[in-house]
């Protein structure tokens, strides 16, 4: 747990009463039943160790990704892989997007090393441009990280871009590090995972986080075809990191049938209607491609929100952001109404 240390992420809903919570970006639609019921069957089996290799869930993760099983590694949450990439990778200077997900630079420096940051802009709406390859050129670090769709702008990269910096970094022997954990609710998935046996360098970040609606359920899971760095991964958290009940779940949502396209679609509809609606609130919103908005807004608004009891994303802890830049999760209909006449109300315009 975290002591006397702040918590830079959303969803701390625990502190105080709240009604709505937009700083979440999960599942609008929750957790599948079927996942549900699958942890309630798992609670018969508490007394036992759950297994330490998760063939169960490898095997399943396997058939959902098209992947062989030796290179999947399953972690207790998508945050206890990245942290066990760094020190098994031995990473010592990173580069990374800023804006982006702040775990990648937090897990390099608790094993000592630094992070140089890209800057992207609100001119160019946070995109990624080949501008970017000079810059890892000029800087040749161990390794690249990258998050995409990107948190929190929502922005997807380009397949063609994406392969750009993976031959570039191949070339210079430099790892990549590809968080993807938000791409199956994205409008298109640029995944590279048909290219990792021909790239060993490249590394892939998945979870049931988000997707699924687990977030309190902590599982997450990796795609690499090295096997010594999936080897030494291992070795840096203990044989049981994953509970029976995380199994379970995860075997339970790979198989929900089509939870995600109905996701894909309402994700969709809504973010059209609430990227509207925060525009006519007179805010700059940027385009997403996901079940979240970047926006640019009064530099009280989360604490007016919070005083009525919903909460979004103060992004202004982030790289390249500041006060009055927040995140907001696509959530159903009724709840971003909510949230639209919330706002209405605290800027005085109802």
């Amino acid at each position: 747990m975290l002591y006397q240390t702040n918590n830079p992420h959303g969803g701390d809903i625990y502190g105080r009463e709240v009604l709505l919570d937009f700083s979440a970006n999960t599942n609008p639609l929750g957790t599948p039943e079927a996942v549900r019921q699958a942890v309630r069957d798992s609670l018969e089996q508490m007394d036992r160790y759950p297994d330490p290799y998760c063939r169960r869930l490898v095997q399943a993760i396997s058939r959902f990704e098209g992947v062989a099983p030796e290179r999947i590694l399953c972690g207790n949450g998508a945050a206890e892989l990245i942290y066990s990439y760094c020190e098994a990778a031995n990473i010592r200077l990173g580069v990374e997007l800023a804006p982006t997900f702040s775990e990648y630079a937090l897990g390099l420096t608790r094993m000592g090393g630094r992070m140089e940051r890209y800057s992207l802009s609100r001119e160019t709406e946070f995109s990624l441009e080949e501008g970017f390859l000079d810059f890892v050129g000029k800087v040749q670090p161990d390794a690249v990280f990258l998050c995409n769709p990107n948190n929190p702008t929502g922005k997807t990269i380009p397949r063609q871009l994406l392969e750009k910096v993976l031959v570039f970094c191949r070339e210079h022997q430099i790892r990549l590090f590809v968080d993807e954990c938000f791409a199956d609710l994205s409008d298109r998935e640029e995944s590279l995972k048909d290219l990792l046996e021909d790239n060993p360098h490249l590394f892939l970040l998945k979870a049931f986080t988000k997707s699924y609606g687990m977030a309190g359920i902590r599982l997450g899971y990796c795609l690499c075809a090295d096997e010594a760095l999936l080897t030494r991964m291992a070795h840096t958290v203990q044989p049981w990191n994953v509970s029976s009940l995380a199994q379970a779940a995860g075997v339970a949502a790979l198989e929900a049938g089509d939870f995600l396209k109905t996701t894909r679609s309402l994700i969709q509809t809504e973010r059209v209607w609430l990227k509207r609606q925060l525009e006519q609130l007179g805010f700059w919103v940027c385009p997403s491609e996901t079940n979240y908005l970047l926006f640019q807004g009064p530099e009280t608004l989360h604490r007016d929100l919070k005083a009525r009891k919903i909460t979004i994303r103060n992004c202004d802890n982030y790289y390249g952001l500041g006060p009055g830049w927040y995140r907001t999760a696509v959530r159903r209909r009724e709840e971003n109404q909510v949230l639209i006449q919330t706002i209405r109300e605290v800027l005085g315009k109802e």
